[in-house]
Protein backbone atom coordinates (compact mmCIF):
# COMPACT_ATOMS: atom_id res chain seq x y z
CA UNK A 1 0.00 0.00 0.00
CA UNK A 2 1.40 3.38 -1.02
CA UNK A 3 1.42 6.28 1.42
CA UNK A 4 0.55 9.73 0.11
CA UNK A 5 0.09 13.17 1.61
CA UNK A 6 -1.79 16.24 0.40
CA UNK A 7 -0.12 19.64 0.66
CA UNK A 8 -2.05 22.61 1.99
CA UNK A 9 -3.04 24.91 -0.88
CA UNK A 10 -3.99 27.90 1.27
CA UNK A 11 -0.67 28.73 2.91
CA UNK A 12 2.77 27.55 3.97
CA UNK A 13 3.48 25.77 0.69
CA UNK A 14 7.21 26.50 0.40
CA UNK A 15 7.73 25.56 4.04
CA UNK A 16 5.95 22.25 3.43
CA UNK A 17 8.04 21.49 0.36
CA UNK A 18 11.24 22.17 2.32
CA UNK A 19 10.20 19.35 4.65
CA UNK A 20 9.42 16.80 1.92
CA UNK A 21 12.91 15.29 1.89
CA UNK A 22 12.36 14.06 5.45
CA UNK A 23 8.99 12.58 4.50
CA UNK A 24 10.59 10.84 1.52
CA UNK A 25 13.15 9.23 3.82
CA UNK A 26 10.32 8.20 6.13
CA UNK A 27 8.61 6.30 3.32
CA UNK A 28 6.21 8.79 1.74
CA UNK A 29 5.50 7.63 -1.81
CA UNK A 30 3.39 10.34 -3.41
CA UNK A 31 2.31 13.92 -2.75
CA UNK A 32 -0.96 15.45 -3.96
CA UNK A 33 -1.37 19.12 -4.85
CA UNK A 34 -4.89 20.52 -5.03
CA UNK A 35 -6.17 23.36 -7.17
CA UNK A 36 -9.21 25.08 -5.74
CA UNK A 37 -9.34 28.86 -6.14
CA UNK A 38 -5.92 29.56 -4.70
CA UNK A 39 -2.58 29.49 -6.56
CA UNK A 40 -2.52 27.18 -9.56
CA UNK A 41 -1.30 23.65 -8.86
CA UNK A 42 1.00 23.31 -11.86
CA UNK A 43 3.57 25.92 -10.84
CA UNK A 44 3.69 24.39 -7.39
CA UNK A 45 4.10 20.84 -8.69
CA UNK A 46 6.98 22.01 -10.88
CA UNK A 47 8.57 23.49 -7.76
CA UNK A 48 8.18 20.14 -5.98
CA UNK A 49 9.73 18.29 -8.93
CA UNK A 50 12.82 20.47 -8.67
CA UNK A 51 13.12 19.93 -4.93
CA UNK A 52 12.62 16.12 -4.80
CA UNK A 53 14.15 13.06 -6.43
CA UNK A 54 12.04 9.98 -5.73
CA UNK A 55 8.65 11.28 -4.63
CA UNK A 56 5.75 10.83 -7.03
CA UNK A 57 3.73 13.98 -7.70
CA UNK A 58 0.02 14.13 -8.45
CA UNK A 59 -2.46 16.86 -9.17
CA UNK A 60 -5.23 16.37 -6.72
CA UNK A 61 -7.07 17.61 -8.72
CA UNK A 62 -6.97 19.79 -11.85
CA UNK A 63 -10.53 20.83 -12.74
CA UNK A 64 -11.58 19.66 -16.19
CA UNK A 65 -13.25 22.98 -17.08
CA UNK A 66 -10.42 25.46 -16.54
CA UNK A 67 -8.07 24.15 -19.26
CA UNK A 68 -8.60 22.75 -22.73
CA UNK A 69 -8.14 18.98 -23.07
CA UNK A 70 -4.99 19.54 -25.11
CA UNK A 71 -3.51 21.88 -22.52
CA UNK A 72 -4.20 19.29 -19.82
CA UNK A 73 -2.28 16.77 -21.95
CA UNK A 74 0.59 19.20 -22.58
CA UNK A 75 0.75 20.10 -18.89
CA UNK A 76 0.88 16.45 -17.84
CA UNK A 77 3.58 15.69 -20.41
CA UNK A 78 5.58 18.69 -19.23
CA UNK A 79 5.22 17.74 -15.57
CA UNK A 80 6.24 14.16 -16.36
CA UNK A 81 9.31 15.51 -18.14
CA UNK A 82 10.55 17.84 -15.39
CA UNK A 83 9.90 15.13 -12.76
CA UNK A 84 11.59 12.33 -14.75
CA UNK A 85 8.42 10.27 -15.03
CA UNK A 86 7.01 10.84 -11.54
CA UNK A 87 3.77 12.60 -12.42
CA UNK A 88 0.14 11.49 -12.14
CA UNK A 89 -2.63 13.53 -13.73
CA UNK A 90 -5.48 13.86 -11.26
CA UNK A 91 -8.67 15.14 -12.84
CA UNK A 92 -12.02 16.12 -11.39
CA UNK A 93 -15.12 18.14 -12.15
CA UNK A 94 -14.96 20.39 -9.05
CA UNK A 95 -18.41 21.98 -8.59
CA UNK A 96 -20.63 24.60 -10.19
CA UNK A 97 -19.93 27.26 -7.57
CA UNK A 98 -16.20 27.23 -8.35
CA UNK A 99 -16.40 26.58 -12.09
CA UNK A 100 -19.15 29.07 -12.88
CA UNK A 101 -18.31 31.52 -10.09
CA UNK A 102 -14.51 31.69 -10.33
CA UNK A 103 -13.90 30.60 -13.92
CA UNK A 104 -17.08 31.81 -15.60
CA UNK A 105 -17.50 28.54 -17.50
CA UNK A 106 -20.79 26.62 -17.67
CA UNK A 107 -20.76 23.51 -15.49
CA UNK A 108 -22.14 21.11 -18.08
CA UNK A 109 -21.75 17.40 -18.88
CA UNK A 110 -18.97 16.55 -16.38
CA UNK A 111 -19.19 12.84 -17.20
CA UNK A 112 -19.00 13.20 -20.97
CA UNK A 113 -16.28 15.83 -20.79
CA UNK A 114 -14.13 13.68 -18.51
CA UNK A 115 -14.33 10.73 -20.90
CA UNK A 116 -13.39 12.84 -23.91
CA UNK A 117 -10.55 14.58 -22.08
CA UNK A 118 -9.01 11.25 -21.12
CA UNK A 119 -9.22 10.03 -24.71
CA UNK A 120 -7.70 13.25 -26.07
CA UNK A 121 -4.87 13.25 -23.50
CA UNK A 122 -3.83 9.74 -24.43
CA UNK A 123 -3.95 10.58 -28.11
CA UNK A 124 -1.67 13.59 -27.51
CA UNK A 125 0.78 11.50 -25.46
CA UNK A 126 0.98 8.95 -28.30
CA UNK A 127 2.02 11.87 -30.53
CA UNK A 128 -0.77 11.23 -32.98
CA UNK A 129 -1.95 14.04 -35.22
CA UNK A 130 -4.82 15.32 -33.16
CA UNK A 131 -8.13 14.69 -34.82
CA UNK A 132 -11.06 14.13 -32.50
CA UNK A 133 -14.80 14.30 -32.98
CA UNK A 134 -16.69 14.18 -29.74
CA UNK A 135 -19.91 15.55 -28.38
CA UNK A 136 -18.11 18.19 -26.33
CA UNK A 137 -14.75 18.64 -28.06
CA UNK A 138 -13.91 18.64 -31.76
CA UNK A 139 -10.31 19.01 -32.89
CA UNK A 140 -9.40 20.76 -35.10
CA UNK A 141 -12.18 23.28 -34.64
CA UNK A 142 -14.73 22.97 -37.48
CA UNK A 143 -14.35 25.70 -40.16
CA UNK A 144 -17.82 27.09 -39.47
CA UNK A 145 -16.86 27.75 -35.83
CA UNK A 146 -13.68 29.69 -36.47
CA UNK A 147 -11.38 30.91 -39.22
CA UNK A 148 -11.22 27.52 -40.92
CA UNK A 149 -7.43 27.54 -40.60
CA UNK A 150 -7.13 24.91 -37.88
CA UNK A 151 -5.09 21.86 -38.81
CA UNK A 152 -4.28 18.55 -37.10
CA UNK A 153 -1.06 18.87 -35.09
CA UNK A 154 0.90 16.51 -32.90
CA UNK A 155 2.95 17.16 -29.79
CA UNK A 156 6.42 18.42 -30.74
CA UNK A 157 8.22 16.83 -27.80
CA UNK A 158 8.47 13.12 -27.15
CA UNK A 159 6.87 12.46 -23.74
CA UNK A 160 8.86 10.58 -21.12
CA UNK A 161 6.00 8.09 -21.04
CA UNK A 162 3.41 7.54 -23.77
CA UNK A 163 0.85 6.78 -21.06
CA UNK A 164 0.86 9.01 -18.01
CA UNK A 165 -1.29 7.68 -15.14
CA UNK A 166 -4.67 9.35 -14.77
CA UNK A 167 -6.64 9.49 -11.53
CA UNK A 168 -10.26 10.60 -11.53
CA UNK A 169 -11.79 12.13 -8.39
CA UNK A 170 -15.37 10.91 -8.29
CA UNK A 171 -18.14 10.03 -5.86
CA UNK A 172 -21.26 9.90 -8.04
CA UNK A 173 -22.32 6.48 -9.39
CA UNK A 174 -21.70 7.21 -13.08
CA UNK A 175 -18.45 9.09 -12.48
CA UNK A 176 -17.12 6.25 -10.33
CA UNK A 177 -18.05 3.78 -13.07
CA UNK A 178 -16.16 5.91 -15.60
CA UNK A 179 -13.08 6.07 -13.34
CA UNK A 180 -13.06 2.28 -12.97
CA UNK A 181 -13.41 1.88 -16.73
CA UNK A 182 -10.92 4.42 -18.05
CA UNK A 183 -8.49 5.66 -15.40
CA UNK A 184 -5.47 4.18 -13.69
CA UNK A 185 -6.77 5.42 -10.36
CA UNK A 186 -9.90 6.53 -8.52
CA UNK A 187 -9.94 9.10 -5.71
CA UNK A 188 -13.12 9.34 -3.62
CA UNK A 189 -13.61 11.64 -0.65
CA UNK A 190 -14.97 10.83 2.83
CA UNK A 191 -14.10 7.16 2.36
CA UNK A 192 -15.70 4.76 4.86
CA UNK A 193 -14.40 1.26 4.08
CA UNK A 194 -17.30 -0.62 5.66
CA UNK A 195 -19.79 1.25 3.47
CA UNK A 196 -17.78 1.55 0.28
CA UNK A 197 -19.10 -1.65 -1.28
CA UNK A 198 -22.72 -0.68 -0.66
CA UNK A 199 -22.28 2.86 -1.99
CA UNK A 200 -19.82 2.31 -4.85
CA UNK A 201 -19.62 -1.46 -5.40
CA UNK A 202 -22.06 -1.68 -8.34
CA UNK A 203 -20.43 1.29 -10.09
CA UNK A 204 -16.93 -0.12 -9.64
CA UNK A 205 -18.03 -3.53 -10.91
CA UNK A 206 -19.69 -2.03 -13.98
CA UNK A 207 -16.62 0.03 -14.80
CA UNK A 208 -14.17 -2.80 -14.26
CA UNK A 209 -16.21 -5.02 -16.58
CA UNK A 210 -15.33 -2.60 -19.42
CA UNK A 211 -11.77 -1.91 -18.29
CA UNK A 212 -8.87 -2.63 -20.65
CA UNK A 213 -6.25 -5.07 -19.36
CA UNK A 214 -3.44 -2.63 -20.21
CA UNK A 215 -4.67 -0.28 -17.49
CA UNK A 216 -3.82 -2.79 -14.78
CA UNK A 217 -5.55 -2.89 -11.42
CA UNK A 218 -7.43 0.22 -10.32
CA UNK A 219 -5.50 2.29 -7.79
CA UNK A 220 -8.01 3.23 -5.07
CA UNK A 221 -6.86 6.34 -3.20
CA UNK A 222 -8.49 6.98 0.18
CA UNK A 223 -7.93 10.10 2.25
CA UNK A 224 -7.68 10.05 6.03
CA UNK A 225 -6.43 12.22 8.88
CA UNK A 226 -3.68 10.49 10.86
CA UNK A 227 -2.73 10.55 14.54
CA UNK A 228 -1.60 7.59 16.64
CA UNK A 229 -1.74 7.47 20.43
CA UNK A 230 -3.94 6.85 23.43
CA UNK A 231 -4.75 10.54 23.88
CA UNK A 232 -5.42 11.74 20.33
CA UNK A 233 -9.17 11.12 20.01
CA UNK A 234 -9.86 14.81 20.51
CA UNK A 235 -8.15 15.54 17.19
CA UNK A 236 -11.21 14.18 15.44
CA UNK A 237 -12.87 17.49 16.24
CA UNK A 238 -10.57 19.27 13.79
CA UNK A 239 -12.36 17.42 11.01
CA UNK A 240 -15.75 18.92 11.82
CA UNK A 241 -15.39 22.29 10.05
CA UNK A 242 -14.09 20.70 6.85
CA UNK A 243 -16.78 18.02 6.81
CA UNK A 244 -19.44 20.67 7.43
CA UNK A 245 -18.02 22.84 4.64
CA UNK A 246 -18.31 20.02 2.12
CA UNK A 247 -21.57 18.49 3.32
CA UNK A 248 -23.22 21.83 3.97
CA UNK A 249 -21.62 24.45 1.80
CA UNK A 250 -20.00 22.94 -1.30
CA UNK A 251 -22.96 23.44 -3.58
CA UNK A 252 -26.55 24.56 -3.55
CA UNK A 253 -29.41 22.40 -2.38
CA UNK A 254 -29.87 19.56 -4.80
CA UNK A 255 -26.42 20.16 -6.34
CA UNK A 256 -24.10 19.20 -3.47
CA UNK A 257 -22.42 15.89 -4.29
CA UNK A 258 -20.88 15.59 -0.81
CA UNK A 259 -24.24 16.06 0.84
CA UNK A 260 -25.57 13.32 -1.42
CA UNK A 261 -22.74 11.03 -0.30
CA UNK A 262 -23.48 11.62 3.40
CA UNK A 263 -27.10 10.69 2.71
CA UNK A 264 -26.01 7.52 0.90
CA UNK A 265 -23.93 6.65 3.96
CA UNK A 266 -27.16 6.70 5.96
CA UNK A 267 -26.98 10.19 7.46
CA UNK A 268 -30.00 11.66 5.66
CA UNK A 269 -31.33 13.75 8.56
CA UNK A 270 -27.91 14.96 9.62
CA UNK A 271 -26.95 15.92 6.05
CA UNK A 272 -30.14 17.91 5.59
CA UNK A 273 -29.70 19.74 8.89
CA UNK A 274 -26.01 20.48 8.28
CA UNK A 275 -26.81 21.95 4.88
CA UNK A 276 -29.68 24.03 6.20
CA UNK A 277 -27.55 25.56 8.94
CA UNK A 278 -24.46 26.06 6.78
CA UNK A 279 -26.28 27.83 3.99
CA UNK A 280 -27.94 30.01 6.63
CA UNK A 281 -24.49 31.14 7.78
CA UNK A 282 -24.50 29.07 10.98
CA UNK A 283 -21.24 27.24 10.30
CA UNK A 284 -20.40 26.41 13.92
CA UNK A 285 -23.82 24.91 14.53
CA UNK A 286 -23.53 22.94 11.28
CA UNK A 287 -20.15 21.53 12.27
CA UNK A 288 -21.52 20.41 15.62
CA UNK A 289 -24.01 18.16 13.81
CA UNK A 290 -21.42 16.19 11.85
CA UNK A 291 -21.78 12.66 13.28
CA UNK A 292 -18.86 11.54 15.44
CA UNK A 293 -19.25 8.07 13.94
CA UNK A 294 -18.64 9.46 10.45
CA UNK A 295 -15.55 11.40 11.53
CA UNK A 296 -14.11 8.35 13.28
CA UNK A 297 -14.86 5.82 10.55
CA UNK A 298 -13.10 7.78 7.82
CA UNK A 299 -10.05 8.67 9.93
CA UNK A 300 -6.86 7.06 11.18
CA UNK A 301 -6.97 8.79 14.55
CA UNK A 302 -6.69 6.67 17.66
CA UNK A 303 -4.58 4.09 19.40
CA UNK A 304 -2.11 2.04 17.38
CA UNK A 305 -4.48 -0.91 17.58
CA UNK A 306 -7.34 1.19 16.27
CA UNK A 307 -5.25 2.51 13.39
CA UNK A 308 -4.05 -0.98 12.49
CA UNK A 309 -7.66 -2.16 12.39
CA UNK A 310 -8.69 0.78 10.21
CA UNK A 311 -5.82 0.20 7.78
CA UNK A 312 -6.78 -3.47 7.58
CA UNK A 313 -10.36 -2.44 6.81
CA UNK A 314 -9.10 -0.06 4.12
CA UNK A 315 -7.06 -2.82 2.51
CA UNK A 316 -9.96 -5.27 2.72
CA UNK A 317 -12.21 -2.77 0.93
CA UNK A 318 -9.72 -2.38 -1.92
CA UNK A 319 -7.69 0.71 -0.98
CA UNK A 320 -4.20 0.68 -2.49
CA UNK A 321 -3.02 4.22 -1.66
CA UNK A 322 -3.55 5.96 1.68
CA UNK A 323 -3.49 9.74 1.32
CA UNK A 324 -2.95 10.90 4.89
CA UNK A 325 -2.93 14.21 6.73
CA UNK A 326 -0.61 13.65 9.71
CA UNK A 327 -1.38 15.55 12.91
CA UNK A 328 1.70 16.31 14.97
CA UNK A 329 2.89 19.14 17.19
CA UNK A 330 6.23 19.30 15.35
CA UNK A 331 7.66 18.38 11.99
CA UNK A 332 9.54 15.54 13.64
CA UNK A 333 6.28 14.18 15.06
CA UNK A 334 4.68 14.21 11.62
CA UNK A 335 7.66 12.46 10.07
CA UNK A 336 7.40 9.73 12.71
CA UNK A 337 3.72 9.32 11.85
CA UNK A 338 4.61 8.75 8.19
CA UNK A 339 7.21 6.18 9.25
CA UNK A 340 4.65 4.42 11.45
CA UNK A 341 1.81 4.35 8.94
CA UNK A 342 4.23 3.08 6.29
CA UNK A 343 5.17 0.23 8.60
CA UNK A 344 1.54 -0.53 9.45
CA UNK A 345 0.47 -0.46 5.81
CA UNK A 346 3.33 -2.62 4.56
Amino acid sequence: MRIGMALNYSGGFKESVAELADYEKAGLDIVFVAEAYSFDAVSQMGYIAAKTERLEIASGILPIYSRTPTLLAMTAAGMDYVSDGRFTLGLGASGPQVIEGFHGVPYTAPLGRTREIIEICRQVWRRERLEYEGKHYTLPLPPDQGTGLGKPLKLINHPVRPRIPIVVAAIGPKNVELAAELAEGWQPIFYVPEKAADVWGPSLAAGRAKRQDELGELDVIAQASLAIGDDVAGLLEFGRPMAALYIGGMGAKGRNFYNDLARRYGYEKEAAAIQELYLDGKKTEAAALVPHELLESMSLIGSEGFVRDRVAAMKESGVTTLNVAPFGATHEDRVKLIEKIKEIAS
